[in-house]
């Protein structure tokens, strides 16, 4: 999926925080919190494009995820 140029930044910007609350399970700073709103609101976006573009592979995607549960 080809992204437009602010989003990218956007991405950029927010990737160190996605970053340090998977891998420490917590936010370290208060503007982390902040950006992680903004982070979600981006991740359900480009979620939702993604499966207008590739509804197949999305279902897939899930039915996989359930058959490994």
């Amino acid at each position: 999926m080809k992204l437009d140029d602010a989003t990218f930044r956007l991405l950029r910007r927010l990737a160190p925080v996605l970053d340090d609350v998977l891998n420490a399970g917590e936010v370290e700073h208060a503007d982390q919190a902040m950006d992680l709103a903004s982070l979600a609101q981006l991740c359900l976006q480009l979620s939702d494009a993604y499966h207008d573009q590739h509804p197949d592979d999305t279902a897939q995607a899930r039915l996989d995820a359930l058959e490994s549960q």
